[in-house]
């Protein structure tokens, strides 16, 4: 994937059609969504903006300051109307609140371990700068497979959790996150939306997902085994095989207004 820096912005833009915006999470990075960018940039625009999460100012360090700087970038991109928008963990939660305070915009959403109902982001603490064997657990905790949260995927968090003034925004944003419960709010995005959730998930469990899909008016579960809080990192092929679907059909089938649930091996 090829970085790109305009309008103040740094980003990734790969393939033509209609534009998908994604969305990391806040431990998240471009790499995240390495697997969606192959599958999808050859029948979609991909956008992918670096989200500031430790970099902007202290004060807007929040979710509705996050929701700002998305909507600042989707204007000086001059999206048209009608993109698909879909988020990781934190940036599920971005949008969502971007569905609700600009209606119109957003054709669809796609939800994968997204908070704004619950979350354990750090398994009930916050990051404890310096201690490496911390950091190394929580994590593994965002996995099925520890396994996979890799020397380097550590070593990118300790680097973020030992700096003070990274720590500060990233615990600034965490609160927020928490603060912001949106369960009187999600009645009102009437939007086709697709929920993606690893059924090991331990940060945003099974038990939001159903939350989730019980408050959308027009939501679909899918349910993706021996997978945790990032299936689209963890499980590629599967999230890959339930967002094309869902991409490429007119609207998610609904039964009597009833959200769809579903268990994908």
């Amino acid at each position: 994937m090829t970085r790109h820096q305009q309008h103040g912005y740094e980003y990734v833009d790969e393939g033509q059609g209609p534009v998908l915006l994604l969305l990391h999470g806040l431990f998240g990075a471009l790499s995240n969504w390495t697997d969606v960018v192959a599958e999808f940039s050859r029948d979609f625009r991909v956008l992918i903006p670096v989200l500031p999460v430790y970099e902007m100012p202290l004060g807007q360090a929040t979710v509705p300051g996050l929701v700002e700087y998305v909507a600042d970038f989707v204007d000086k991109m001059a999206l048209a109307d009608g993109f698909t928008l879909l988020g990781n963990s934190l940036g599920g939660h971005i949008a969502l609140v971007y569905a609700l305070r600009h209606p119109g915009r957003v054709r669809q959403l796609v939800l994968t371990g997204s908070s704004g109902l619950f979350e354990d982001g750090m398994g009930g603490s916050f990051p404890k700068r310096g201690n490496y064997e911390f950091v190394r657990e929580r994590v593994g905790y965002t996995f099925y497979d520890p396994a996979i949260a890799t020397k380097e995927l550590v070593d990118e968090v300790f680097a973020v959790t030992n700096s003070n003034a990274k720590c500060l925004r990233m615990i600034s944003i965490a609160r927020s996150a928490q603060r912001h419960n949106l369960s009187k709010e999600l009645g009102k995005i009437d939007l086709p939306t697709l929920l993606v959730w690893g059924l090991n998930d331990t940060i945003t469990p099974p038990s939001v997902a159903h939350d989730f899909a019980r408050l959308l008016p027009r939501a679909e579960l899918r349910f993706l085994d021996y997978c945790g809080h990032a299936p689209m990192m963890e499980r590629p092929a599967a999230f890959n095989t339930c967002l094309g679907a869902f991409l490429r059909r007119p609207a998610p089938a609904q039964i009597l207004g009833t959200p769809i649930s579903a268990s994908v091996g």
